[in-house]
């Protein structure tokens, strides 16, 4: 059975639905939840469902990010993780934590990567005129938002939609893909997974 420990930053949808699906004859089980913030909503979300938390809260390393990163680290450690999901995740790691995790750790991205790395993802599609947008499951690397793909799911762009719309009509997407996603790479399959597209809300 894997040990995944999951890292948030603040309301932890995917969260939930990475670790609600994590039962019955699914390979992997949630060990902890751990936020840089500890006002994140999603530490009460992931109390609720019997998840051990723990907060290392970047504000508190004056931003030096390898003695945050090594807190992060010793804490991770204590619950001996196979893999590591960011799930919201709002803190750029550095390349020596994650050459610590390769092969292990995984991201959701809201954007059809290779397009769109970094922030404003849905507003930047729009901009744009792309016809759909999206989200992608991959593995993390030092490189933002790169990495070997391991999932992507799409949407229709309709005419008048606002970041805001993209964002709400995207969200069940990610839900869909990440739990799917982390399924089969916990299974040892890292075979992509593509959703069907899903069409225009009425």
């Amino acid at each position: 059975m894997k040990r995944v420990a999951i890292l948030i930053s603040g309301g932890g949808s995917n969260m939930v639905k990475l670790a609600e699906s994590m039962t019955t004859d699914h390979p992997a089980r949630p060990v902890v939840v751990i936020a840089n913030d500890p006002n994140a909503g999603g530490l009460a979300k992931a109390a609720d469902l019997g998840i051990p938390t723990a907060v290392v809260d970047h504000r508190e390393f004056n931003k030096d990010r390898n003695a945050f990163e090594a807190v992060l680290h010793a804490t991770l450690e204590e619950y001996q993780p196979d893999i590591i999901c960011l799930a919201g995740f709002m803190r750029i790691l550095t390349g020596g934590f994650t050459a610590h995790y390769a092969g292990r750790m995984l991201n959701i991205h809201p954007s059809l990567l290779p397009k769109y790395k970094g922030l404003h993802t849905h507003a930047r599609a729009l901009e744009a005129g792309d016809a759909e947008h999206g989200c992608t499951v991959h593995e993390v690397t030092a490189d933002l938002d790169d990495g070997p793909v391991l999932g992507q799911a799409r949407i229709a762009i309709q005419r008048g939609d606002t970041p805001d719309d993209l964002a709400a009509r995207l969200l069940p997407m990610e839900h869909q893909l990440y739990p799917a996603v982390l399924r089969r790479f916990a299974a040892g399959d890292r075979t992509p997974i593509f959703l069907p597209k899903a069409g225009a809300m009425p």
